[in-house]
């Protein structure tokens, strides 16, 4: 037996089932056969780097300071393989060489020097199938860095560290040609396949692996991005990545004077408008369903190296609906949440929205609590996390089954909303939406419908919520419900999160709300006086940080008595905010 084998089934926990074991212990026993491949004899052209690192991050690492998956370790002078490792995510991020771009971005002798002696120590201590790091969709975001950064990483360097470098590189590829299959279809999969016909392209010795690998790429966007340019998980960020990894695929094939499969060229052809209906007037991403901003910059770059410049359609993108007018957006998740395994990061969102203004959100979501550990996680996938109506003790979508997944029990969404209605509304005076669903039909008898109109200068908004008896077999629930609360009604809150930068002060004795941006804007928010509104303490969940940012929300609380109950707000600039504002405020450093 060999001894991956063995270091893999000492290392197992009893908790996994035996699928995943015999995964895990095929993909160390395929790392330990591919060892024996042939080093690649060299590079078929020279690489360039497409990946895009953060040049304060890479000092971060220069001076010990380690920031992965919501750890910061402090470790002057040592090794990154020497660190601690407090998770499996933490751990995960160092395998994936990620930290490779930001090190590049940095690109001064201490940055080469770091980047060149970790990847060393990488090969001696890990090269032949030992450590987590061998999975398909890690290997593949591992050869994407090594190749992108191939002269970094071989300037300098003698002999014997040159052909390790590309006897790991054949090894790794190998190993892909012989697993990829084995990866999670969607985001897993395309990293691995990507990983694959990046190799295959750049390494000579390697072309054999090209033919398959892109035959299955081309399944897989088949598969996996629908006919609206969205995946299952409506994960906006994960779209993103995505495309970026199907356009570094189609930019070597070009480079190679090879054919892009047609069904890939047809993926992004429909995610690049999908994206930028995703992209809120400060160029980040809506976040919902797990997914983050994006890295400043990195949308932008990467609609512009496709070339592809269709616009936004019009009607829902992967289940979004924009509204937006000159440099206000407001994005509305308006479909029914992911449902089963591919819901293992959804949210409770349904309606939920967001708000920017220039360069500046405003109304948000907390976020992903990912990085934070697994009770933050599950907190920010709560509809109280969310900027939109829900019924106390209740989310609009409920928890159930568990699967695991690249080491985690992941728990997935088995009651959501399933009627999700939306009709968009525009006319001279802006645009607008009207939509409803039934996450709590089963459980009070009452739909919720929200209306927002957004004015078409983009200084204001109006919003509705209403919770409603819609049919009449609704209307036992809804008796029930009211059995339950002992005639005292159904308490619901409205809340409105607000970005970590908005300064909130209550003012006109509780009416209103206003916002100060860091721009220099000045918006108030208001209500018709049905609801009580108060301002309490929220938190902004944000990948790359230490920590989850204090911020603040809008809580309109009241009680459903009665077949329908509605509550009514705006949000509008004042009126003495000018229509243009030169906004050069810089923003706060990532590691706050």
């Amino acid at each position: 037996m060999c001894p991956i084998w063995t270091e893999a089934r000492q290392s197992v926990s009893r908790k996994e089932s035996w699928t995943a074991r015999k995964t895990r212990w095929m993909n160390r026993y395929h790392a330990w056969r591919a060892s024996r491949a042939r080093a690649a004899a060299g590079f078929v052209y020279q690489p360039e780097p497409r990946t895009i690192g953060r040049f304060a991050k890479g000092r971060q690492i220069i001076g010990g300071q380690f920031l992965f998956a919501g750890h910061l370790i402090e470790a002057p002078g040592v090794s990154i393989w020497d660190i601690k490792s407090p998770d499996l995510a933490f751990e995960t991020e160092l395998h994936s060489f990620e930290w490779l771009d930001d090190l590049a971005a940095v690109g001064d002798s201490a940055a080469r020097g770091l980047a060149q002696t970790w990847t060393q120590e990488w090969i001696a201590r890990f090269g032949k199938g030992r450590g987590i790091g061998w999975t398909p969709d890690l290997t593949g975001r591992r050869l994407i860095r090594w190749i992108n950064h191939a002269l970094f990483l071989l300037n300098g360097q003698g002999r014997e560290a040159t052909e390790g470098y590309y006897q790991s590189l054949a090894h790794q590829t190998t190993y892909l040609g012989r697993r990829w299959h084995v990866a999670t279809p969607g985001l897993p999969r395309f990293e691995a396949l990507t990983g694959l016909v990046y190799s295959g392209l750049a390494l000579l010795g390697m072309e054999r692996s090209i033919g398959e690998a892109l035959d299955a790429l081309e399944r897989e966007c088949a598969e996996q991005v629908d006919a609206g340019g969205g995946l299952p998980t409506r994960n906006p960020e994960e779209l993103l990545e995505v495309f970026q990894l199907l356009n570094w695929a189609a930019t070597a094939l070009s480079e190679a004077d090879k054919r892009i499969p047609p069904d890939q060229i047809a993926a992004m052809d429909r995610i690049a408008p999908t994206l930028r209906a995703l992209r809120h007037a400060d160029g980040g991403l809506a976040r919902f369903h797990g997914g983050g901003r994006g890295l400043d910059g990195r949308l932008d770059t990467a609609l512009a190296q496709s070339g592809i410049r269709t616009p936004p359609r019009d009607g829902l993108a992967m289940g979004f609906a924009r509204l937006s007018a000159a440099r206000t957006t407001v994005i509305v998740d308006a479909a029914p949440p992911p449902l089963g395994p591919t819901s293992h990061n959804a949210h409770a969102s349904t309606l939920a929205f967001e708000l920017t203004s220039g360069r500046r959100p405003l109304i948000v979501n907390c976020g992903s609590g990912k990085p934070f550990g697994e009770a933050w996680r599950s907190a920010g996938r709560a509809t109280p996390s969310h900027s939109t109506l829900m019924i106390d003790g209740y989310s609009s979508s409920r928890l159930g089954g568990r699967r695991r997944i690249a080491g985690y029990d992941r728990e997935y969404l088995i009651e959501t909303p399933r009627d999700v209605r939306l009709k968009q509304i525009g006319d001279e005076g802006g645009t607008g939406l009207i939509a409803g669903h039934d996450g709590y039909v089963s459980t009070h008898g009452l739909t919720h419908v929200r209306a927002i109109d957004l004015s078409s200068n983009g200084r204001g908004v109006a919003g509705e919520d209403t919770l409603a008896v819609v049919n009449d077999e609704d209307r036992p629930l809804f008796k029930r419900a009211m059995d339950r609360s002992k005639l005292q009604g159904i308490a619901f809150k409205v809340r409105f999160h607000l970005h970590p930068e908005v300064d909130a002060e209550i003012n006109m004795k509780g009416a209103a709300v206003s916002l100060a941006l860091k721009s220099g804007e000045i918006w108030v928010f208001r209500h018709d006086g049905v609801a009580t509104l108060t301002v309490e303490p929220s938190v902004y969940l944000e990948k790359g940080r230490v920590r989850p940012r204090p911020s603040q929300q809008i809580v309109l609380s009241h009680v459903a008595l009665e077949d329908a109950t509605r509550v009514r707000w705006t949000l509008a600039k004042a009126t003495d905010t000018p229509a243009y504002i030169r906004d050069i405020e810089r923003d706060d450093d990532l590691y706050s």
